[in-house]
């Protein structure tokens, strides 16, 4: 049968996002965000209804079934308004802005995002969700509509006002922050960056303290609900213990680590975690996978493993990438955004379920592997028993309903840990390894049946910033040398070194693009490329040295730098330091703001932080650690400045107690590379890894004059190990060069455990 013609089609239906394309067949006259919608909306006097989400979004997808494809909702707005619609992870910086309007006269904000404008872009009103009517002491969207078309005829000026002061509310904002920092390159600047030196222990401790005092020693993570992995704050901890032992903060992180990877949060039947749970227990997801956490979270957990070596780690990390390159992969090696929290509960559902992809009854679990029973073969025990048992799964349903409101999770089942694999084999009266051969057949048999239910929707959007997360992720799972598919983990960051540069990289403009799409085999770019913004920018850079140090491929180290030199000219504050989130010449936004947080991810600043300082290691250009230090110094006053930027904090401690350099001298051999992978297997924040190849005289062309005084002995591959510029004695056997970091950067999770 020929699919009906939708009845409906708008200007979303020529883009490419996947977000304003579910949006393409509303009754509402939608454009995207553009010079076409805002003059219209000039020449006719009108206000802007801006509405912003993304297609993994639960509440969008709400709004939108009650309110835009009501026709007569839709008749208001096409009548009283211009209406756009912004995918926020297309345009994150009209997002970012709208959004400090929401936050300011909402207290809290979140998507969908609801702003109307005057045709000068200046918000007067919004909010995020809005009911169709009046209900649950909401206004409803038809409300809030008819009221404000009644107030633009009646009094335009009044709102006009409104909205001027709003703007100039945000710039001052902005502007107080920025005269606080002096200038960057005066002697002002020069005193805030000293200044900011001299605070930094007291930054230390005041973030250390809050932590403490938010931390959850039961659950691990912030206390309370929701719970988020709060990737940031957790590489913080990772760097504190690394730098500064004395504080005792690796078991906060350890603990977080371990509890999230029990949790529901943590998909156990295949790998990858959602975006954060409703409870303190880390149980009850929201189901939306984020690509953005995947790649933070396979940088912790691969990290984690290099510190502690404890085997769930590594398990948990290989099993996040398996989820990448199974559901999340372009064929060509980019990553797509994330998979939708909602999906249709069987192929014959009408309505989308939260959940519903993901959520298991006991009798499908035990139907499923009595089904399968022969893959598990001679076993004492039943496996459904070990399997429930272990994950916690009831015939009632294990979600309790203060974690499910609208009860579609009723008598369904998340998987959740609460003990170990021997306490389950004690349990069940097993041995631990029959338990673990059970859970591991288990769970490919939930996954073949998994994947014969109707998936959740996957955004096809290919994001630069966080395709360079992933990249990091990759490369420090590849420097793990005992993982049995480290090559493969190289091989798959290479190439996704290739897809940016191939796809998101525009050569003739010499600047990143923050998003191309996937379309099957294809890769499609924007009619109007959205070039990218400081984030793209600075996480790619940072994956990239990432790649270098676990390939030592240095065509990526240089094209860091290259990137970094761009990022520098498009973004960089001169006047009062730090870097704007967009370019200078930005179309149609109001107002150009630099983020001082970090969040779901890290801010552009931070990560750029960390480039800053590894780049001028490599490249020997003072002024690159000049620029962090100003960056450091702008962003010094923030209060309190390791809790709202942990990842800062993270670069700033990296700065304060210096680097490690490895200077490997000889040909390119497997003895040379047994050399770097002594030191490479090691957690070791900051680490500057350098092979003078005296067998390629290109390399050697090119490679830093501080160098040309290391030397091979005895014509051996020789490693040489220097900190804050003072160097010890070469060494050429990899298992002496080992001892030297072993005593600092391993820790033993046991001792932790008991």
């Amino acid at each position: 049968m020929a699919s009906k013609e939708p009845k409906f089609t708008n200007r979303l239906a020529q883009e490419k996002s996947p977000y304003l394309l579910q949006h393409a067949h509303n009754p509402v006259d939608w454009y995207p965000w553009g010079d076409e919608a805002i003059q219209r909306a000039r020449n006719e006097n009108k206000l802007i209804f801006l509405s912003v989400g993304y297609s993994t979004c639960h509440w969008c997808h709400v709004m939108e079934r009650e309110s835009f494809e009501n026709e007569e909702i839709a008749k208001i707005m096409n009548e009283h308004f211009i209406n756009i619609k912004v995918d926020r992870e297309e345009r994150p910086d009209i997002d970012k802005l709208y959004m400090m309007f929401i936050l300011l006269i909402n207290g809290s904000g979140g998507w969908p995002m609801s702003v109307w404008l005057t045709p000068d872009l200046a918000p007067v009103t919004g909010g995020t969700y809005f009911p169709p009517a009046d209900r649950w002491g909401m206004p409803g969207f038809t409300t809030v509509l008819t009221k404000l078309a009644a107030k633009w005829a009646s009094d335009r000026e009044d709102l006009v006002r409104t909205g001027r002061s709003v703007i100039e509310a945000i710039k001052r904002n902005v502007d107080q922050k920025q005269g606080n920092s002096g200038n960057a390159d005066d002697e002002e600047g020069a005193a805030a960056v000293a200044a900011a030196g001299e605070t930094l222990e007291v930054k230390f401790r005041q973030a250390i303290n809050l932590y403490q005092r938010n931390y959850d020693p039961v659950w691990g993570g912030s206390l309370g609900a929701p719970k988020f992995p709060e990737a940031a704050k957790l590489n913080l901890m990772f760097h504190l213990h690394v730098q500064e032992p004395k504080h005792k903060v690796l078991g906060v992180v350890l603990n977080t680590l371990d509890k999230m990877a029990a949790g529901g949060i943590h998909d156990h039947v295949f790998g990858g975690f959602a975006r954060y749970s409703v409870d303190k227990k880390w149980h009850v997801p929201h189901f939306e996978k984020m690509l953005y956490d995947q790649g933070q979270l396979l940088s912790l957990y691969a990290n984690g493993y290099r510190l502690t070596h404890k085997p769930l780690y590594l398990t948990v990390a290989d099993a996040i990438y398996r989820y990448l390159c199974k559901d999340l992969r372009h064929p060509d090696g980019g990553f797509y955004s994330g998979e939708d929290a909602d999906s249709l509960p069987t192929a014959d559902s009408e309505e989308k379920v939260e959940g519903a992809f993901y959520a298991w009854t006991y009798a499908e679990v035990k139907e499923t592997l009595e089904r399968g029973a022969a893959k598990f073969g001679d076993l004492t025990v039943s496996p459904i028993e070990v399997y429930a048992e272990h994950y916690d799964i009831k015939e009632t349903g294990n979600v309790e309903p203060a974690s499910d409101p609208h009860g579609h999770l009723l008598g369904k089942n998340i998987p959740i840990v609460y003990g170990s694999v021997r306490e389950t084999a004690e349990k069940c009266g097993t041995s631990p390894e029959i338990v673990e051969r059970v859970l591991r057949v288990a769970n490919e048999l939930l996954h073949e049946v998994r994947e014969r239910r109707p998936r959740p929707h996957l955004d096809t959007k290919i994001i630069c910033a966080w395709n360079g997360l992933v990249l990091s992720g990759l490369s420090h799972l590849a420097c793990v040398q005992d993982a049995p598919d480290r090559s493969k983990y190289l091989a798959t960051a290479g190439e996704l070194v290739k897809f940016v540069r191939a796809n998101l990289y525009d050569v003739q403009a010499r600047k990143l693009l923050r998003s191309c799409y996937g379309n099957g085999e294809e890769t499609l770019a924007s009619e109007r490329p959205i070039y990218g913004f400081i984030d793209d920018y600075a996480f790619l850079i940072r994956g990239l040295i990432d790649y270098y140090v676990a390939s030592l491929d240095e065509h990526a180290l240089h094209w860091a730098k290259e990137l970094q030199d761009i990022q520098d000219e498009l973004f960089w504050d001169p006047k009062h330091g730090a870097y704007f989130y967009s370019e200078a010449n930005s179309p149609n936004v109001a107002v150009r703001l630099k983020e001082d947080h970090d969040g779901a991810e890290p801010c552009g600043n931070s990560v750029a932080g960390h480039n800053l300082l590894l780049l001028h290691d490599y490249f020997e250009e003072e002024r690159l650690k000049e620029r962090a230090r100003k960056l450091f110094a702008y962003f010094s006053e923030s209060s309190p400045f390791g809790y709202v930027l942990p990842e800062m904090m993270s670069a700033a401690l990296v700065e304060e107690h210096g680097k490690h350099t490895l200077i490997v001298v000889g040909p390119e051999s497997p003895e040379a590379t047994a050399l770097v992978d002594a030191v490479r297997r090691f957690y070791i924040p900051g680490m500057i890894i350098v092979q003078l190849k005296i067998d390629k005289p290109a390399h050697i062309e090119r490679r830093r004059k501080s160098l040309d005084n290391f030397k091979m002995v005895k014509n051996m591959p020789t490693a040489y190990v220097c900190h804050n510029r003072v160097c010890h004695l070469p060494v050429t056997e990899p298992e002496r060069l080992a001892e030297e970091f072993q005593p600092r950067y391993t820790f033993d999770y046991l001792e932790y455990e008991n």
